[in-house]
């Protein structure tokens, strides 16, 4: 097997706790691709490469206690071929053999060694294109030796609001929620919580798939101390996870906390649940725009529940597409849901909190700066938020009780002049503007919560609108 010569210093890094016991995929730090046996075939010498993340056995991977890395349903092993030791080693599929050439080490900075070599896996040449090999390397702490776990793609026909929405042609490409899975399938961890007595961290589950948040887990790990949520895990299966600003997993960013994990619990399902209550200082970020999030003049959806009695006038409680610079680019830049009680440009209705669109350069309750007669407040406890965008004319805004009733339609019309067509990045924020969280940045000032929500490619239907808040209602938040 022939190799480059030479390779870039920074293709090395990937990310996968040393909790993850599960088949999951392992998505890299640096491109959003998965790592991926060639061929999706068992044949034993199948080179490892990395590819986009699908539902499929080849992209899904073990970590056993005995230190193996088992694929393909568990029946062959990642290996460093010919039990080479060297910078450049192929790694391949083989028949499990216990040999120290397949055994392997979870580290902390989310990169993953070969014992025996002490080298890492690592992406040939930095290289984030589809096929591009994954060999051994020297460990260099560089994005395209980090991997993060993400759960497969949940199965289609399940009653989640992603399972409504890929129904009706959108599927979600992010989801996130610290109370329920959003696919009737999901089994997977929701979040992660770490605490103050020893920074141990814990991921958060769901009872029973498709089910509500594991919360008795959370108050038995955080009994007698304080704890904090680093991160709302993507149940897409696309890896778009939302850590904290200021967390190492957000470069470059130091003015952001993470939310008290405690500050309220809630009833939904009929069982105890915990939000991400945010207060001014904490925000959560990622860059999507390789996995899938729409960028550009892209079609796209988005929904959130939230509360509308933990708000403020601070900027910006978002929830959506931002700028992968976290800088305010452009008129367009961001697609995101905001909810809160500024109202920049006037067409507010009543006090507030009101659902707007953070289109970046400005917060629009419609399309304009006029008075928007259909905009209302939303003072109840539970609110169901949501923003559609075609990307090039037209823009909608619906809110309604997430507890009862039907949405409201707050404005489905043309675009504000200046923002046809849509210029989005494909960054996630949620909680804060677009324009945190680096030094010197600022709209890190919003008060809210979050429970759940999701952001979609296309324009959803209407139909698909109200099924989504029947489910939410059925979810019996309380």
């Amino acid at each position: 097997m022939a190799l480059l010569a030479m390779l870039s210093a920074t293709a090395q890094t990937w990310s996968a706790p040393a909790s993850a016991l599960a088949s999951t995929p392992l998505v890299s730090a640096a491109s959003g691709r998965c790592l991926d046996v060639k061929g999706n075939v068992d044949t034993p010498g199948t080179a490892l490469d990395i590819q986009d993340c699908g539902n499929q056995p080849n992209q899904a991977f073990e970590f056993t206690s005995a230190g193996e890395l088992r694929t393909m349903g568990g029946t062959r092993c990642v290996d460093a071929y010919d039990n080479r030791t060297a910078p450049g080693t192929p790694v391949i599929i083989w028949s499990c053999n216990g040999q120290s050439n397949q055994v392997w080490r979870q580290n902390a900075d989310g990169s993953v060694t070969g014992v025996q070599s002490g080298l890492c896996l690592d992406v040939n040449g930095a290289g984030t294109d589809n096929g591009t090999a994954v060999i051994l390397w020297t460990c260099n702490g560089q994005s395209n030796q980090k991997w993060t776990t993400s759960t497969v793609p949940p199965a289609p026909g399940g009653s989640g609001p992603c399972d409504i929405y890929s129904a009706g042609g959108t599927p979600c490409v992010a989801a996130h929620s610290t109370v329920r899975a959003l696919y009737g399938s999901y089994s997977g961890s929701l979040y992660q919580v770490r605490r103050a007595s020893d920074n141990a961290t814990r991921n958060i589950g769901v009872r029973a798939a498709g089910g509500f948040a594991d919360a008795a887990a959370q108050d038995a790990f955080c009994a007698g101390t304080s704890c904090v949520i680093t991160v709302v895990y993507d149940q897409s299966g696309r890896g778009n996870d939302l850590w904290y600003q200021g967390s190492a997993q957000v470069p470059g960013s130091s003015q952001s906390s993470p939310a008290k994990a405690t500050s309220e619990s809630l009833t939904a399902g009929g069982t105890k649940a915990y939000s991400l209550y945010i207060n001014p200082g904490n925000s959560y970020w990622r860059d999507g725009h390789l996995t899938g999030v729409p960028t550009g003049s892209a079609p796209e959806g988005a929904y959130m529940v939230t509360s509308g009695t933990h708000v403020n006038s601070g900027c910006c409680f978002d929830y959506g597409n931002s700028e992968t610079t976290r800088k305010a680019d452009a008129a367009g830049a961001m697609d995101a849901i905001n909810f809160g009680t500024e109202c920049w440009f006037g067409g507010c209705s009543g006090g507030g909190p009101w659902v707007q669109a953070d289109l970046e350069w400005g917060l629009y309750s419609g399309g304009s700066q006029s008075w928007n007669t259909g905009q209302r407040a939303f003072p109840v406890k539970f609110v169901t938020a949501m923003l559609k965008n075609n990307g090039t004319s037209r823009f909608a805004l619906k809110g309604g009780n997430a507890q009862s009733g039907s949405l409201t339609t707050l404005w489905d019309g043309a675009l504000p002049g200046g923002y046809s067509p849509m210029k989005k990045q494909g960054a996630i924020v949620l909680g804060s503007g677009g324009d945190c969280c680096k030094p010197g940045g600022g709209a890190n000032q919003s008060a809210g919560t979050f429970y759940e929500g999701a952001m979609v490619a296309g324009y959803p239907s209407d139909a698909t609108d109200n099924a989504v808040q029947a489910n939410v209602i059925a979810a019996g938040y309380r």
